[in-house]
This record gives C-alpha cells, structure tokens and sequence, in this order.
C-alpha cells in the first residue's frame, strides 16, 4: 500500500527533528510539529481506505 510506505518514509524522516525538537530546538519543534500533521493526514487516508475497503467488501458479500 503506497499510503502506508508514505507513512513510514514520513516518521522516519522526522525523527532527528523530534528528538532535537525534545531538546529545546525551536525550529526543530516547528518542523516536527508540520510533521506531525503530515502523518496525521496520511494515517487518516489509510483509515479511510480501510474503511471503504470493509464497506466494499460486506456490500458485495451480501448482494
């Protein structure tokens, strides 16, 4: 699932920020905070996915 590669490149990329972020970097906690919303959006894409996935899969089990 190309979402989901997304997802990893995505924590994966911003874990120096975090932890610079953790340790009072201001601009680091900016872009760690950006990050985050990111991943956000993209675990959200994967969920809806899922779900329209579960929801295609009972209603053509059920006709």
């Amino acid at each position: 699932m190309e979402a989901y590669e997304r997802l990893k490149q995505l924590v994966a990329s911003c874990e120096e920020d975090v932890q610079k972020g953790a340790g009072g970097n201001k601009a680091a906690q900016t872009r760690a905070r950006k990050a985050m919303q990111d991943i956000k959006s993209v675990a959200q894409e994967i969920r809806q996915a899922m779900l329209e996935a579960r929801n295609a899969e009972s209603g053509s089990s059920g006709a």
